[in-house]
């Protein structure tokens, strides 16, 4: 319990916690300014328009800014320690090593728990305020019947955040690891969406972006991401993209000095 405090009072001793929380929850407010132009947009089309317009859900769309944002959090909690060298403080006094880590991913996590729901869940509902029935309807799904990949969307939030923190510590290098975040949310969705088929749909199946709508059995055909998997195989992958980093992390923090 000691380790998980000095955690956690190291992450909320930084100023930059507070502002990645901030952007993160920032996001409902971006929801809100394009909900609010998406509905001018829709009462200014002529009638006979309106009938097939349509909007994303922006929620799905505007994840990556505290997917992004967690993850860097996630990256920054062990990065720091090495570049202002505590964290050779912190295996002396936790020699074991692994616990260090599962410390960090136990704080990291649990933020990213509270601040993932808060970002996507707000989006939500303030588009749907907005939007009203507006494009043909998509916001009047039931709750019910969105909460599934709300939730599901949410834990994505998550997922970052460790892989942010695994990327963190294999690599040593903030820059690196944050690299490799943005190119999980923009630049191999890009490559594989280009590649010819099948790849390009058997790869687009386990990117991160298509998880959530495979988890819920929610097939979009006009997905950029493909949608082969089963909602227990997407479920594993995603579970898969949090958990190996960390042992990748694990093996090689305990193999190497500080």
């Amino acid at each position: 319990m000691s380790v998980l405090a000095s955690e956690w009072l190291k992450v909320r001793s930084v100023r930059s916690s507070y502002l990645i929380v901030g952007i993160s929850l920032g996001t409902i407010l971006l929801g809100l300014g394009l909900a609010s132009m998406a509905a001018g947009m829709y009462d200014d089309a002529p009638v006979e328009q309106r009938p097939t317009a349509r909007i994303a859900d922006l929620e799905e769309v505007l994840v990556i800014v505290p997917q992004l944002c967690m993850g860097v959090l996630g990256t920054l909690a062990v990065t720091s320690e090495y570049a202002t060298g505590l964290i050779r403080m912190s295996l002396t006094v936790v020699p074991r090593r692994w616990p260090l880590l599962a410390a960090k991913a136990a704080v990291v996590g649990v933020l990213s728990l509270v601040v993932g729901p808060l970002a996507v869940f707000g989006t939500y509902f303030v588009s749907r305020w907005v939007l009203g029935d507006r494009f043909s309807g998509a916001y009047l799904t039931s709750f019910a019947d969105k909460l599934p990949f709300l939730l599901v969307t949410s834990s994505t939030v998550v997922v970052f955040a460790l892989i942010g923190l695994g990327l963190g510590a294999f690599l040593r290098s903030a820059t690196g690891a944050i690299a490799l975040l943005v190119s999980l949310i923009y630049v191999i969705p890009m490559i594989v969406g280009n590649i010819p088929e099948p790849w390009s749909e058997r790869l687009g199946s386990i990117m991160i972006g298509a998880l959530p709508r495979e988890i819920t059995g929610d097939i979009i055909t006009t997905s950029v991401y493909g949608s082969l998997l089963s909602p227990p195989a997407a479920a594993t992958v995603l579970v898969l993209y949090a958990i190996l980093p960390l042992l990748a992390a694990i093996w090689l923090i305990r193999r190497r000095d500080a």
